[in-house]
Order: structure tokens, then C-alpha cells, then sequence
């Protein structure tokens, strides 16, 4: 590269496609050469999850956005799975399972994709849905120059996931699983060597928090109109940026405030 480019993340969008634009007009303002870092939960319980989809999939392809796995892209993608192997196999037993993760989607929040399509069966899944689904990493990390590596690189880095570091777990004893549901008070949390802190949406707090060398960026935006911008810098966390759109701002004082509170510039929009 031949020069650094400000790799910002966002946490979970949950369909608030409004402040995904904001976050794109604020980082051309302020960010000449930046690349937006998504770390899923981009759909499900807000209103416009298609939208989102759509919008981060034309950044992706602008080579503008790196798009990571949440727990509800995982949710959303077991039912299409199953039911691709059934439509080759035959084998009820696919079919079965399509149905049931289907049902696990819509409980967790794809309800809410089924009315803004107004319909949605595995038979007729959308493909933009199935595009955004497909090949979506679980762990990246960023070095000092921005730039973006699938394997832990020789130079310091930050690492970037959607829920957590990558730990084995009863409940999930594959790291890479843990990686989309493990919770801060699951932790403590190793890092590898030169891994300087992690970053992670999925578990909503009051304030963007650090605990450890773990930062949680997940603000509810759905509800709270709340949405963090982070840009990495691999000595610390630093220059956090909070937009406040439209939303109620009650509801971030039912979160868990815990660890030390990064210092935040807000921003209307």
C-alpha cells in the first residue's frame, strides 16, 4: 500500500441502514483514505436490514468495506445451507434441519427481515440475502499501515471479531465458533503475541467500554440511535466517535456500564 488508509469499525447495525449512511458521510469528512470495518449483526431487529445489506455489499465491492460474521448472519445462513443440501439430497433429514434453523433465525430477530420483505420461505430465500451470507470471515487483523490480514501478521495488530477473542468453551468448544457468542464475563481473554487489544460488537453496553484488552463497541443503535465509530491504532484504542441519530436514549441506561469508558466525541446527524 502506498499509503496508511483510518480502518474504522462499526458494531451492529441491526438493520439501521440511517446511521450505516452516517457512518459513510462521516468518514468522508473526516477520513481521506478510510475502509470501513463491519462486525456483523448488520441485520435483524431494526427496519431496514435489506438496505444495510445492499449498502454494504456495494462498499465491498468498491473495495470500501470488509464485512465480518455475527451471530445472526450465522442464524440466517443454517436454514439456506440445509435446504441447498436437501434440494441435492432429497434426505428429509436436511430438510428437517433447514426448517429448524429457519425457526432459530426467526425467533432471534429475522422475523423482523420476513415483514420488511413481506414474506420470506427457503424456497424463495433473496439472493441479495444469500450473497451477503456467503464467505464472510470471523477474524481479521489490522496493522499500523491499515491494512487488513486474515492470519496473525509479523507487525503489531489489532485483532477483530465480532463477539469475542477466540476461546474454547463448553458450550462452544471450537475457538472459531466462540468467537460469534461468547460474552465479557466469559473472559479472561488471551491475546496472541503482538496482538495489542481486540475489538467487538454483540454484547450491547451503556458507554464504549475496555475491559482488559478487550473494547466493546455495541451501543444497541437499533434502539438507541447510538452507533460507535472506531477508527485502529494499533498502540491504543483512541479518536472514538459516537453518532446519535434517532432513537431512545432511555434504553442505553438499562445496559451494563462496566470496565473503563473510552472518551468519545458525539456527533449529531
Amino acid at each position: 500500500m502506498s499509503e496508511s488508509r483510518t480502518v474504522f469499525v462499526v458494531p451492529d447495525l441491526h438493520g439501521r441502514a440511517d446511521l450505516l449512511e452516517a457512518a459513510v458521510r462521516y468518514a468522508e469528512a473526516h477520513w481521506p483514505n478510510w475502509h470501513l470495518l463491519n462486525l456483523g449483526d448488520a441485520i435483524d431487529r431494526g427496519p431496514h436490514s435489506l438496505r444495510c445489506v445492499a449498502r454494504l455489499l456495494e462498499l465491498r465491492k468498491e473495495g470500501r468495506a470488509t464485512l465480518l460474521m455475527g451471530n445472526h448472519e450465522r442464524m440466517a445462513l443454517e436454514g439456506p445451507q440445509h435446504f441447498s443440501r436437501f434440494q441435492q439430497s432429497a434426505n428429509p433429514q436436511d430438510l428437517r434441519l433447514a426448517m429448524q434453523g429457519m425457526q432459530w433465525w426467526m425467533r432471534a430477530g429475522g422475523e423482523s427481515v420476513r415483514r420488511e420483505l413481506g414474506g420470506l420461505t427457503l424456497e424463495q430465500f433473496p439472493e441479495l440475502m444469500r450473497e451477503y451470507l456467503q464467505d464472510l470471515p470471523r477474524m481479521v487483523f489490522v496493522d499500523g499501515e491499515g491494512e487488513i490480514h486474515a492470519e496473525l501478521p509479523a507487525a503489531p495488530s489489532v485483532m477483530v471479531t465480532h463477539a469475542s477473542p477466540p476461546k474454547a468453551h463448553r458450550d462452544y468448544p471450537d475457538p472459531m465458533s466462540a468467537v460469534l457468542w461468547l460474552r465479557p464475563t466469559d473472559g479472561l481473554y488471551e491475546l496472541p503475541t503482538g496482538v495489542t487489544y481486540s475489538v467487538h460488537g454483540h454484547t450491547p453496553v451503556r458507554v464504549v467500554i475496555q475491559q482488559g484488552k478487550q473494547v466493546y463497541l455495541d451501543l444497541a443503535a437499533y434502539k438507541t440511535g447510538r452507533l460507535a465509530l472506531l477508527p485502529l491504532q494499533v498502540d491504543g484504542p483512541r479518536g472514538l466517535v459516537v453518532l446519535e441519530g434517532e432513537g431512545n436514549r432511555q434504553v442505553a441506561e438499562t445496559l451494563p456500564a462496566f470496565g473503563h469508558m473510552l472518551p468519545a466525541e458525539l456527533a449529531r446527524v
